[in-house]
């Protein structure tokens, strides 16, 4: 059901990332250099991002994507679930659900962290049944890529 990003994935990846920043599940977009550039890193190593293919039924129905990091506050290792993307079509099938359940069980870290937009209600809940607690910290960015 979840398997690793491969090289042969890359055009069906930078689609569905396309989409997914097209959508209202995000604030805005980003240009198509970032996919080819986190596509690339995915493709050197897992160190810093690894991706993955969601199937149902042997067919694609989304990607994800986890960035990896080290965290003081948590005491080890933090996994960034950056992206979960499922195709309209097989949206409401509890894929979401099941990857969020994969990464947790099969992925150790000390502390796996997610965000959202704030209206995306839907992603909110699905984040509090898996046992994800908000957290009350701003975030601030410089953006120079």
């Amino acid at each position: 059901m979840f398997r690793k990003i491969v090289s042969a994935d890359r055009e069906k990846y930078i689609e569905m990332a396309r989409e997914f920043y097209a959508s209202p599940a995000v604030l805005h977009s980003v240009p198509v250099s970032h996919f080819e550039k986190t596509f690339n890193e995915m493709m050197k190593s897992d160190a810093y991002a690894v991706g993955f293919i969601i199937e149902e039924q042997e067919k694609t129905a989304g990607y994800a994507l986890l960035a990896k990091t080290f965290s003081q506050e948590a005491g080890g290792l933090t996994v960034w679930i950056e992206e979960i993307y499922i195709l309209p079509e097989f949206r409401g099938k509890g894929l979401g659900s099941d990857f969020l359940e994969f990464v947790k069980n099969e992925i150790p870290a000390a502390r796996y962290r997610l965000e959202t937009e704030p209206e995306n209600e839907r992603a909110k809940a699905l984040y509090k049944r898996h046992g994800f607690e908000k957290l009350d910290y701003e975030q601030f960015i410089i953006d120079r890529g």
